[in-house]
């Protein structure tokens, strides 16, 4: 017998797998001695009411053998004598480009300008302790890409765009926990992500793939309409069948490089502003409804937008990337600029909670920057980040400011402690951001402050600025056959080339670029 069941539960049994076992006996009368499997299928928090329950679906088998959990298996093909193709980046997109080119039979070569993700802990070390920022080996460069150690929420909306629970078992089958196929809003956590990225490499280079860290690609070769291959800072020529591009939404170079080769990109919509941290005990009692979360009961995060007009339009304002019971980052990628994200553990036990609150940025906001094309968006980052540090003192101690102050038009005399461990400078934040995001950010928070009662409070700080939500640049490419509008046999894919905005939008972008590269080959389309 197999029977499928949904039930509104309290957390405290909904959590606890021998109280929701035993509830779940008593709801369908049958008896520890029947032996049921019981499997969850999903599970999400209804905080709506004063009184928060989860709902939960569930199978439970009786008397019969429960199929697999995962229709995904690590069975892979040898492809070290395959044809090779490249795959540029070693983040989400260029993981799962490569892990399903093997499954296509076709052998990946990925370059990656970083390092390996434990190495990469060193150069984060250094930015936090020392100020120090490696460029190509910080919090958005390095195996695993800006994921890795930058939260790891796999939560995507994008779901006509590919399977995402192909995806989520992949991601398990390589050690995540099952738990991300069952959650509403899955997350995996920083400090278990790396171990996942290790054992999808080690994946790759089992069945026959290469893996090359600090190897950064400064050159395309280019032979009439088609990418023949890439040349890295070595001077080294490096061949294949296709380029796949997962370089990140943060490889400015590259977006300079295919300007300056005339390889067509165009400046495309982003936002910007700034990361805002409160108690996380605040934001579970506005919540939650309680002023003491159980211990069943998860960090409690939210989601935020407003519709503020300024000059005459109107634009939206957003939290972005909210991470709760977590911690604000340095990410810059290179020294002389301030950038911040947000990141939290598996637990999500840091005594904070965080979000990106950002302001969309369009064709309006750029015309100052036009004389750089569809560069505009990249320069204006730039300043923008470039102005933050130096306002903040010149390393990576970030500026900084009370929320109540920051809608007063009053520098802070003192801040608050924070999870950002550079350190924080008071400063008055509409001197770092442009007059028309720091307008639209202050009536924004106001309208949050009436939407969440206690969210406009002086026990919340602003910390600047967030500016990498996602690339300022398109690489266009074919609705198709995903190759680029111009230039044949190169697959721009995932953020940085514009089509993704997370691990599981980016890891499905991935895939699909190379199903259509497997399809060019055995079309034969390549000279």
């Amino acid at each position: 017998m197999k029977k499928t069941i949904e039930l509104a539960l309290p957390p405290e049994v909904a959590f606890n797998d021998q109280l929701f076992e035993q509830h779940l006996l008593q709801t369908l009368r049958l008896r520890p001695e029947d032996k049921p499997f019981i499997r969850k299928l999903k599970r999400s928090i209804d905080a709506r009411g004063r009184q928060i329950k989860v709902n939960l679906a569930a199978e439970v088998y009786v008397g019969e053998p429960a199929p697999p959990l995962l229709a995904y298996r690590k069975d892979f093909p040898n492809v070290s004598k395959a044809p090779q193709a490249i795959v540029v980046g070693g983040g989400p997109a260029g993981m799962f480009a490569a892990l399903r080119l093997i499954e296509l039979g076709i052998k990946p070569l990925i370059l990656e300008r970083g390092k390996d993700v434990r190495s990469r802990r060193r150069d984060l070390a250094a930015i936090t302790k020392h100020h120090t920022v490696n460029p190509e080996s910080n919090y958005c460069f390095g195996e695993g890409g800006a994921g890795t150690y930058s939260d790891g929420k796999l939560y995507t909306r994008s779901k006509k765009r590919g399977d995402v629970r192909r995806i989520l078992e992949i991601l398990v089958a390589h050690g995540a926990t099952e738990d991300i196929l069952v959650d509403a809003h899955p997350h995996i956590g920083t400090n278990k992500l790396p171990l996942i990225v290790t054992a999808q490499r080690e994946s790759i280079l089992a069945a026959g793939g290469e893996f090359h860290f600090d190897t950064r690609v400064t050159d395309l070769y280019i032979k009439g309409n088609q990418l023949k291959g890439v040349y890295t800072q070595n001077g080294d020529l490096i061949e294949g069948i296709g380029v796949i591009l997962a370089t990140g939404h943060s490889a400015r170079d590259i977006f300079e490089l295919l300007y300056k080769r005339n390889v067509y990109i165009e400046a495309k919509p982003f936002a910007m502003g700034v990361r805002i941290e409160h108690p996380q005990p605040l934001i579970d009692s506005i919540q939650y409804h309680t002023a003491n979360r159980s211990d069943y009961l998860p960090a409690s995060s939210y989601a935020l937008v407003a519709q503020v007009k300024h000059n005459g339009i109107e634009k939206g304002i957003f939290s972005f990337c909210m991470c709760p019971g977590g911690y604000i980052v340095p990410s810059a990628t290179a020294p002389g600029e301030v950038v911040v994200n947000g990141m939290s553990p598996s637990r999500r036990d840091s005594k904070y909670a965080n979000s990106g609150i950002v302001v969309a940025v369009d064709a309006d906001d750029m015309l100052p920057y036009e004389k750089y094309g569809p560069l505009a968006g990249l320069q204006m980052q730039k300043e923008l980040e470039q102005r933050a540090c130096l306002i903040a003192g010149g390393t990576q101690t970030a500026p900084a400011q009370l929320l109540t102050d920051f809608i007063r038009n009053k520098v802070s005399r003192e801040l608050l402690p924070t999870s950002y461990q550079p350190g924080l400078q008071s400063v008055q934040m509409s001197e770092v951001l442009p007059e028309n995001i720091s307008y639209r950010l202050k009536e924004g928070f106001k309208q949050f402050g009436q939407k969440m009662k206690g969210y406009l409070t002086d026990q919340a700080q602003i910390v600047g600025v967030e500016s990498r939500t996602s690339s300022p640049v398109r690489i266009p490419r074919d609705k198709e056959s995903l190759e680029h509008v111009q230039l044949k046999r190169l697959f721009p894919c995932g953020e940085g080339a514009g089509y993704a905005g997370g691990i599981v939008s980016a890891a499905m972008d991935g895939e699909r670029c190379a199903e259509k590269l497997a399809d060019m080959y055995n079309e034969k389309r390549i000279l």
